[in-house]
């Protein structure tokens, strides 16, 4: 009986099923796990690099159409306060809580409706992709975006020139110390008032510049409005050598306030 009992317990058909069985799930196993491992990891670290891409580009735009873009110079208009090929940072919130623009800040602005007629048409989808690396600062911003210094605000009477050469506000001689070694205030004679909520802006390198002078016989006369400032360029960025605040100025320090009663009937606008 107990030889009996041991015969039946090692039963040969069962060892070998249950070893087939156990080998085949080990080759299971190991046909389903032979896949290189380093392709999932890369393709991991991938997606991650690409996810950490998009993030910060999204992060990048959106600080740039709310708070500080960066603006590519691409002319000598400015200069010497702003050289060809500075990238200059622009605050956006300078005059978002109810400030206004001040005489003697270089402020950016659209130039739609006073310096150009209208946006000009082209693809739009090289048009946003132009926006986009524009907002970056890494390439030329649109024709219609101009960086200037502001020289008279609402209500501001400004003439050029008096005996002595020099542009006036509010009958006050300015010192423009900024503008260009060499350069006159300005070789076009002019007498106007700006309108409220618009601004007369002037480049630094007068000889250079085209600004609201050139725009005196158009609709608007060249004075932009308000509400089409961009904001205020307040450092330059770029090249590292150059790295800085925009240099302000109190050249209209002793300027006064406009009249309350507008200027005489000598100036126009």
């Amino acid at each position: 009986m107990d030889t009996e009992a041991q015969h039946t317990e090692r039963d040969p058909s069962s060892d070998t099923d249950s070893s087939g069985t156990e080998e085949g799930s080990r080759s299971a196993r190991v046909s389903d796990d032979s896949g290189d491992p380093g392709d999932s990891g890369r393709s991991s670290s991938w997606r991650r690099t690409a996810l950490v891409g998009g993030a910060c580009v999204v992060f990048l735009l959106l600080l740039s159409h709310f708070v500080i873009q960066p603006f590519l110079i691409p002319s000598g208009s400015m200069e010497p306060t702003l050289q060809v090929g500075d990238r200059i940072l622009v605050n956006k919130l300078a005059y978002r809580f109810g400030g206004e623009p001040a005489r003697g800040d270089v402020v950016v602005f659209d130039g739609t409706g006073s310096f150009v007629r209208e946006r000009p048409q082209g693809n739009p989808v090289t048009g946003l992709l132009h926006d986009g690396a524009a907002a970056l600062g890494l390439v030329e911003p649109d024709e219609t975006d101009f960086v200037k210094r502001v020289v008279g605000v609402g209500g501001d009477r400004v003439v050029c020139c008096d005996k002595n050469g020099r542009l006036t506000v509010n009958g006050v001689p300015v010192e423009e110390r900024y503008v260009m070694l060499g350069d006159r205030p300005s070789s076009v004679p002019f007498d106007i008032v700006v309108p409220q909520d618009r601004l007369w802006v002037m480049g630094d390198h007068r000889s250079q510049s085209s600004d609201s002078r050139d725009h005196l016989g158009e609709p608007g006369g060249g004075m932009v409005p308000v509400d089409k400032v961009v904001g205020r360029a307040d450092w330059i960025a770029w090249p590292f050598g150059r790295w800085s605040t925009v240099p302000g100025t109190d050249a209209f320090a002793a300027v006064p306030a406009p009249p309350a009663g507008g200027h005489g009937a000598g100036a126009h606008g």
